[in-house]
């Protein structure tokens, strides 16, 4: 049982989650009212992964605690709030978005490697590995979206126009991966408690989809 489990914690937790998507939904209308693709998809895209617990709550009856959809809305949000300017004039701004990202990226690996080892008698990980997995899941989710942000600006030399993805340089590069690496360890070390219920969710659609195959 954690802090964020009680009652007050997930009325709270619940209480920012929402905050955070009025905040997205009005960048998204701002975006839209001053035509800048680029926010429009900073900002849809992330408005649409706070929907998230939503969806879990209306497909699969999973009520998730306060605590972790207040997560994701902040980390969402401190994506899209980047994409303001922040990201280039607020030195640290980058650096925090990356870790808070991060941190969500390493519970959802998490969540992945136990629904598939408690599910699996031949799939046993040991618990010091597990922190080594999760921190190479998140480095190797920050590459792709490093390669993301190449690919969109090469694809805007091409066509013309903003890229939707920007590269700041190569220092950028390496300080989105230390932090990438920062947001694992913390999870890895004080945050798995708060994905043991998504990764028992996960359990129960692997044991589903191996009894209908």
């Amino acid at each position: 049982m954690t802090v964020l489990d009680t009652d007050y914690a997930h009325s709270g937790g619940w209480l920012l989650a929402r905050a955070m998507q009025v905040l997205l939904a009005l960048i998204v209308g701002y975006a839209v009212l001053s035509g800048q693709l680029r926010l429009l998809v900073n900002s849809a895209i992330p408005l649409s992964i706070t929907l998230l617990p939503s969806v879990l709550r209306r497909e699969y009856d999973y009520e998730m605690g306060g605590g972790l959809a207040a997560w994701i809305g902040v980390a969402a949000a401190l994506h899209a709030v980047g994409v303001l300017e922040l990201y280039t004039t607020v030195g640290w701004f980058d650096q925090v978005a990356h870790t808070v990202s991060a941190s969500l990226v390493a519970g959802a690996g998490y969540a992945i490697v136990v629904a598939i080892e408690g599910e699996h008698d031949g799939v046993v990980i040991p618990e010091r590995l597990r922190a080594v997995f999760i921190l190479l899941f998140v480095l190797a989710f920050g590459v792709l979206w490093e390669i993301a942000e190449f690919a969109t600006e090469g694809l805007a030399v091409v066509i013309g126009g903003k890229p939707v993805l920007v590269q700041y340089g190569s220092t950028d590069i390496v300080l989105d991966l230390l932090f990438n690496a920062v947001g694992a360890i913390l999870v890895a070390i004080w945050g798995t408690g708060y994905f043991e219920e998504v990764s028992r969710l996960l359990a129960e659609r692997v044991r589903l989809t191996d009894g209908e195959s």
